[in-house]
């Protein structure tokens, strides 16, 4: 096995770094405050081919694989996974498209979504369906030119800043087999937006509810078929799994760099931190942490690229460990820097707060501990 990052893949990854370093680090406090993320930003990170980073390249994307996209949103997580984050949502929205699409469809909305001169959304999570998806109430009622929507969808990235948001709705039975998938462009009558939320973390990313009321999509908005709208919100989310699980491992990685940092310049009983032993413990119980994590994320989506069988098990896997272990240290880096790490000057509390939603969106971690366990049992016999 070799696990060694090829030469296209280590330019990716810094490409990626050095453009967060430039462009994103220097404002994330200032974008936290503000409460949003300039658009004119996307453009430029499109230019990079970060825009359709799946999508081929027939529809102008880069058409690169699943452990690609994961070092790209690693590296932009480094400079803030707020930022990092939401690009991963606008990219499930394009694989989804890509994978699922009719010809025209790719057509209609891929360019666009490429070049970031419009930006997607994800709208999957309703008020009262949250881990079970399937619940969904969200209806989309057939007319003669389209579908009338009703409903709400809830914690929505990009809630009322989006161009367009890739909507599950019902379009039949109770269950997942009565689920459909359309995109309601930004404008569209009957479509409104809640007020932005108040959050923890991730304050950069605007965050509303959806709001349809007889909202009117076009029938070639239709995304696949009717039906099979749960099925494509599930094959995006494993991808999503690995994209969110990246972001969290970047930013984890550069609260322990600013860590190593910091402890090599505080000094304690005349000497600097770093210097006594059981800290140095702590650091290398960090480290372990983070390379273990690393490993295991792009086994994970070595399997996603390949099609293995139990992909989906390992997405699941991969997120929950990843999450948790890069909240873990970021926890224990803030520790590391005693009364300052409190403080928004050093950016390591703001790393804790992003990196807390990460157990939470794209299926909670308790979630991921039933759909790994599922699958054991199903492959037991």
């Amino acid at each position: 096995m070799n696990f060694e990052m090829t030469e296209e893949q280590v330019m990716i990854f810094d490409m990626a770094r050095s453009f967060g370093e430039e462009h994103i680090a220097p404002h994330a406090q200032e974008w936290e405050a503000a409460g949003t993320i300039p658009k004119t930003l996307w453009p430029q990170i499109a230019e990079l081919g970060f825009g359709g980073l799946y999508v081929s390249e027939d529809y102008g994307g880069s058409g690169l694989t699943r452990l690609d996209a994961t070092l790209v949103f690693e590296a932009l997580a480094m400079s803030c996974p707020a930022v990092g984050s939401f690009l991963s949502i606008h990219n499930m929205c394009g694989g989804m498209i890509d994978k699922f699409g009719s010809d025209e469809t790719k057509a209609k909305w891929l360019p666009d979504l490429c070049s970031m001169d419009k930006v997607f959304s994800y709208c999957l999570t309703e008020p009262g369906s949250g881990s079970d998806a399937a619940a969904l109430r969200t209806r989309a009622d057939r007319t003669n030119d389209g579908y009338r929507l009703n409903g709400t969808k809830a914690f929505i990235s990009g809630g009322g800043y989006s161009d367009a948001y890739v909507t599950m709705v019902r379009t039949g039975e109770d269950g997942p087999k009565g689920i459909s998938t359309v995109v309601v462009e930004d404008g569209s009558e009957g479509l409104s937006f809640g007020a932005l939320e108040k959050k923890m973390g991730w304050l950069a990313q605007p965050t509303a509810q959806v709001q349809f009321d007889d909202c009117f999509v076009p029938a070639g908005n239709l995304i696949g078929e009717e039906g099979n709208g749960f099925r494509y919100a599930m094959a995006g989310l494993d991808g999503g799994r690995l994209n969110i699980a990246a972001s969290a491992l970047g930013g984890a990685q550069n609260a322990l760099d600013l860590t190593l940092a910091y402890m090599g310049e505080r000094k304690a009983f005349g000497k600097p931190i770093d210097q006594f032993q059981g800290l140095q413990f702590r650091l290398a119980e960090q480290e372990v942490k983070l390379q273990s994590a690393r490993t295991f994320l792009r086994q994970a989506a070595w399997k996603l690229d390949q099609g293995a069988a139990d992909a989906s098990k390992f997405c699941a896997m991969a997120k929950l460990y990843v999450t948790d272990a890069a909240f873990d240290v970021a926890n224990q880096c803030l520790q590391l820097h005693g009364g300052y790490g409190y403080l928004a000057d050093y950016g390591i509390e703001k790393i804790v707060r992003d990196l807390r939603v990460h157990q939470i969106l794209e299926g909670t971690n308790e979630i991921m501990r039933v759909i790994i366990a599922r699958q054991m049992l199903a492959e037991r016999g």
